[in-house]
């Protein structure tokens, strides 16, 4: 992978303390120093990249989500070549939200934008103010907009596809479709033209990440009816994201992916996609279920569960250690915590729930939960 090339030691340094060792009768273990002149030199250091930082698991470029709390879970950031796929909530509130976060962060690093969308104008979806600025990741007021000024002084590509619609293009059956076909081309135009791909790099100029947005992907606007039957068909969707992801993984991209998981019925197609994604974390809101007024919950908004963490220089995939997460949507700050729930005490339970507790524990003989008599009952 590209991103793994950029976090590698310079090429053919052994070779030269080898060399040196055998010319100066000295340990080939001493270093020297680096050459005081030619251009190469300069290409065999590394390239500080604003925005990222190497894994310190497997040396991976990363780049954060946007959300600190987030890219702990994900063992520091999203990683280069890699793509993140959002499980969309309910009513797409928060996973929007997100998704915003994502491109705020590429704008404060100067980071290259790609934003595609079927609903919103990318324009209008460039939204979120930054509170306070760390070294990698910051922290975002969403009761704000991103200024305009940081928008206009940034540099982004938007896909709007109502408005790339008309195309000559012939799609043949159980193709892709033409909405897919229209934004992998702009995505693999982007990419080649402007140098962010490994065979191509980008030569005399700061190099740079290539940050893509998609959003509501598989849903009905982009022509797709997995969410609309049953047995929709599948192809285009999982064909879609093979080719994206290898466009990727030889770039010097990351991608987030916002999806309505829960209008797909078939399981199946779910698990195809996951299995296509590097990265998949679903929100589950409480608006219109029963958490949303059980007071156990009433400090949290929805839960965020991490499906699957990328498998990076690895044959098995990584484990998320920490289970159990909930987020909550504070005036300006979105947050993930550990979910603890209070305990079950007498408060919490009903008055029929205790009778009916009596009556079972009378029905139970000595030596299961009840005392020698038979009268009282364990109260654990």
């Amino acid at each position: 992978m590209a991103a793994v090339a950029t976090c590698g030691t310079g090429a053919g340094s052994t070779g030269s303390m080898v060399a040196a060792g055998s010319k100066n009768n000295v340990t080939s273990f001493q270093r020297r120093g680096p050459r005081a002149s030619g251009s190469d030199s300069s290409y065999s250091r590394l390239v500080s990249i604003a925005g990222t930082r190497p894994s310190v698991r497997n040396g991976q470029l990363l780049v954060s989500t946007g959300l600190p709390a987030l890219d702990q879970l994900l063992g520091g950031g999203l990683a280069v070549g890699t793509v993140l796929l959002i499980e969309e909530d309910k009513y797409n509130i928060y996973s929007s939200l997100l998704f915003k976060y994502f491109l705020a962060e590429g704008i404060i690093n100067g980071h290259t934008l790609l934003v595609a969308s079927a609903k919103e104008d990318p324009a209008d979806i460039l939204q979120a103010g930054p509170v306070s600025s760390s070294r990698f990741g910051h922290c975002y007021d969403a009761s704000k907009k991103m200024p305009q000024e940081l928008i206009e002084a940034s540099k982004w590509h938007g896909f709007f596809f109502p408005e790339k619609s008309s195309s000559t293009l012939n799609i043949e059956p159980c193709s892709l479709t033409h909405g897919y076909i229209k934004l992998l081309q702009f995505i693999q135009n982007i990419i080649y033209e402007e140098g962010f791909d490994g065979s191509n790099p980008q030569v005399k100029k700061q190099k740079n990440i290539l940050r893509i947005g998609i959003q509501n992907l598989g849903s009905p606007l982009w022509g797709d009816d997995i969410c609309c039957t049953e047995n929709g068909n599948s192809h285009s969707l999982t064909k879609f994201l093979y080719v994206l992801r290898g466009l990727l993984r030889t770039s010097l991209s990351a991608c987030m992916i916002t999806m309505p998981t829960h209008l797909i019925q078939n399981k199946a197609i779910i698990s195809r996609v996951t299995n296509l994604s590097d990265t998949v974390v679903g929100l589950e809101s409480f608006i219109g279920s029963e958490r949303e007024t059980n007071p156990l919950y009433k400090d949290y908004h929805g839960l965020i569960h991490i499906r699957q963490i990328p498998r990076l220089n690895n044959l098995i995939y990584d484990v998320s250690d920490v289970k159990d997460l909930a987020f909550k949507l504070k005036r300006k700050l979105f947050t993930i915590e550990r979910l603890h729930l209070p305990p079950d005490l007498s408060d919490t339970v009903s008055r029929s729930s205790k009778q009916d507790l009596a009556e079972r524990s009378k029905l139970l003989g000595p030596g299961c939960g009840v005392m020698a008599g038979g009268k009282k009952h364990l109260d654990f």
